[in-house]
């Protein structure tokens, strides 16, 4: 019928048929400006309005193809050549736009110290905005943990005895507030604020941003500690029976769950660049999990006792750890080089030490009523006495013990949860003054929010693709070891160890067991020869026979399966049957009787 209307349509007088304009393709480079990669896209069907079209010379560095005889391919390098010097102009464009400098405590003199400013004066010296951020929460259900959203907007608290509650700090409006009446040892926040995650006493209880029960995870017994993974979308959990666990909170899926082996855990954090989970146990040790791996990827003696708390710095790209031992003493580990802490140091008075890293690498400690804090790149200088870092601040908190230590994102504060409640403190410099707004944007609408959240889901990346290096994914494969090997006598080859038959491997590594196989006689051999090479194998044979190694690799050498040893096996019982078929007749004919002919004998082939 399309092939008919098509004819009918052809076949119309002049006047009625349909025009038809053809618009030029002005995507073509012209030698004065070159359009983009989307220019180029709809060029071929549309006309680029003049204010989409790219009117930008092109920087003086960019290198010419015209030695290139292939005009495609010379065109296309040009298009390439012009992208990335945009990019590049358009980064630098970029770097003028960080207009928020970091902040920092400085001081007149050569005797005077920073640790000696109070928060009394930081609060006068600094503007009326940042002054904000210094506050006092005093409360009666604690002690409390702490948790913020990626864009430090919210911030999440729960008390001991059951006392939860979520709320913006900055405008001091409340989302939800509960009071379960049972033990709560840590919360949350999810994708954003509008979802939060409560250990309680049994298991782990999901709200909404109202303070309504959503899910109960009983697949999660007695957790102590929880992390989010922002990218991946999950939900990691470890408790008292010793289990790390893995829900998965975009599908309502348990992922994987671990076993430790190491008893109850009560530390825990991650690290945001591999999305590692790093783990501090009772013995000492410190492990870090991954989803895809059934044992600990890295597992480290660091402490002589419990390990109470571990963080990481997110400010250098997850290299550096930080762990608190129950003997009170603080250790700063290299994630590339295990060898040994780069330095380590005794915190004064009693109690369970808290760690966390600000976002430019500033550490807080908290332990017996004092918060210290230690700024870069002092911390990560290799120094061998037992003394701790310059100080850079510090603030004494009475209300013991201190139980969580959390900063701020994009900001300059520090909130310290203690059994009265929590107190926020002005740590200068310790925030990253400047945001991504496609990645964490504190003055995000309704709008914007969602948006942004089915961005990250469409961009959830899955679990098995976390490990220790994240950037190998996309590298190429290391060359493989060659081995020049020969296989029944066929000229040397190059082949991979690992493609190699088992008694191949076996012979190039040097275990092969050779003072059992016969080897050839000589056909003009004398009988004394012979006699006296039978008696040396027998020597050969005999000796060593009930060693345990000798009959480990006789026992491996007969199972091994080789496509060339069956080859060889089948040939020898293929000889086999013909020699016997050949003795058979041989008796048929000497006894002198003759096989009587078959009507089939016509169907035999003829030899």
């Amino acid at each position: 019928m399309d092939a008919l209307i098509a004819r009918a349509n052809s076949i119309q007088p002049s006047h009625k048929k349909r025009k038809f304009s053809h618009v030029p393709a002005t995507g073509g480079p012209s030698k004065s400006q070159k359009s983009d990669q989307t220019s180029n896209s709809v060029a071929k069907h549309a006309s680029i309005p003049k204010s989409l079209q790219d009117r930008r010379a092109l920087p003086e560095d960019v290198p010419s193809y015209k030695h290139i005889a292939n005009k495609k391919l010379r065109t296309q390098l040009h298009r390439q050549s012009a992208q990335g010097a945009r990019a590049q102009a358009l980064l630098e464009d970029a770097e003028m736009l960080l207009m928020d400098d970091a902040g920092g405590l400085e001081v007149e003199g050569e005797m005077d110290r920073t640790w000696r400013v109070g928060q009394s004066d930081i609060v006068q010296s600094a503007g009326q905005e940042a002054a904000k951020g210094r506050r006092e929460y005093k409360l009666d259900g604690g002690p409390y943990r702490s948790r913020y959203t990626r864009n430090g907007r919210h911030l999440a608290i729960a008390g001991r005895t059951g006392h939860v509650a979520t709320f913006d700090w900055q405008t001091g409006t409340m989302h939800a507030e509960l009071q379960l009446q049972e033990t709560c040892r840590d919360i949350t926040f999810l994708q954003d604020h509008a979802y939060f995650a409560v250990a309680q006493k049994k298991y782990v209880f999901i709200y909404d941003r109202d303070g309504v029960e959503l899910h109960c995870l009983k697949g999660h017994v007695e957790p102590t500690r929880l992390e989010f993974l922002p990218y991946h979308w999950l939900l990691a959990t470890v408790g008292n029976p010793g289990y790390l666990k893995y829900q998965d909170t975009s599908t309502g899926q348990l992922i994987v769950e671990h076993r430790t082996k190491l008893g109850a855990c009560s530390a825990m954090t991650q690290n945001l660049h591999n999305a590692v989970i790093h783990l501090g146990h009772q013995n000492g040790c410190v492990t870090l999990w991954t989803p895809n791996l059934p044992h600990p990827a890295v597992q480290l003696l660091a402490h002589m006792g419990p390990v109470v708390s571990v963080s990481v710095d997110p400010s250098q790209g997850g290299r550096y750890m930080a762990t608190a031992g129950r003997d009170g003493t603080v250790k700063v580990w290299d994630c590339r080089n295990w060898k040994g802490a780069v330095r380590d140091w005794t915190v004064r008075g009693g109690g369970d030490p808290e760690l966390e890293w600000s976002a430019r690498g500033y550490l807080a400690v908290a332990s017996s009523g004092t918060v210290n804090v230690y700024n870069p790149p002092s911390i990560h200088a290799p120094f061998n006495a037992r003394t701790p870092p310059p100080l850079y601040m510090t603030h004494p908190i009475a209300h013991r013990p201190l139980t969580s230590v959390r900063f701020a994102p994009f900001q300059d504060i520090l909130t310290v949860g203690h059994s009265a409640g929590l107190s926020s403190v002005l740590v200068p410099g310790s925030g990253e003054p400047n945001f991504d707004s496609r990645e964490a944007d504190p003055f995000e609408n309704k709008k914007a929010r969602s948006e942004r959240e089915v961005k990250a889901l469409l961009d959830k990346i899955q679990p098995d693709l976390i490990s220790l290096d994240p950037e190998m994914v996309g590298n190429l494969a290391p060359p493989s070891k060659l081995t020049t090997t020969t296989f029944d006598g066929k000229p040397a080859v190059e082949v991979p160890y690992a493609r190699l038959p088992r008694i191949e491997r076996l012979r190039v590594s040097g275990k092969i067991d050779e003072t059992e196989e016969n080897s050839g006689e000589e056909e003009g051999e004398d009988e004394e020869s012979k006699k006296h090479s039978k008696e040396e194998r027998e020597k050969r044979k005999m000796r060593g026979k009930g060693k345990s190694l000798k009959r480990y690799l006789r026992k491996q050498r007969k199972n091994v399966i080789d496509p060339a040893a069956l080859a060889i096996r089948a040939k020898l019982e293929k000889q086999k049957e013909e020699k016997k078929r050949a003795a058979v007749a041989a008796a048929a004919g000497d006894s002198g009787e003759k096989k009587k002919p078959s009507a089939l004998d016509r169907f035999k082939r003829s030899k």
